[in-house]
């Protein structure tokens, strides 16, 4: 059983800085992708930032690219990371941590950039910007 623990969100003010934190249960470069995502009420989770097994790295979402940052260890520790910076009012969210185990077909060379691409999710941690 895989488990994914968020942790790191909280209140920042508009232009600050964040890093998130994933407990990962295993090594986070056994997996094909491992993601963040957010979500906000009424709206579909976006993918905002996905690496994969090979450490290469996708920003899908207009909106943060520039600003986000992730990255994984597993020395010492198994945790997937997400730098925000530049952080703004919009970026308000919770954020997920999510993982798949295999390459599914078609996505060797494109990573999954929806919600259903992956099968397994953290709880989540709450980012919130104010301007």
């Amino acid at each position: 059983q895989v488990h994914l623990v968020e942790s790191g969100g909280g209140s920042v003010q508009s232009g600050g800085s964040l890093r998130l934190t994933c407990a990962v249960s295993e090594d986070p470069g056994y997996f094909a992708y491992m993601a963040w995502f957010r979500s906000v009420p009424g709206k579909e989770r976006e993918a905002v930032a996905i690496i994969k097994m090979d450490g290469s790295t996708t920003y899908p979402e207009d909106s943060v690219r520039g600003r986000v940052t992730i990255s994984r260890t597993n020395t010492g520790k198994n945790e997937l990371y997400l730098k925000i910076d530049n952080l703004k009012p919009e970026d308000t969210a919770m954020y997920y941590c999510a993982a798949v185990r295999l390459y599914a077909r078609g996505s060797f060379y494109a990573p999954p950039k929806r919600q259903d691409g992956y099968e397994f999710w953290g709880q989540g941690t709450q980012v919130t910007v104010s301007s």
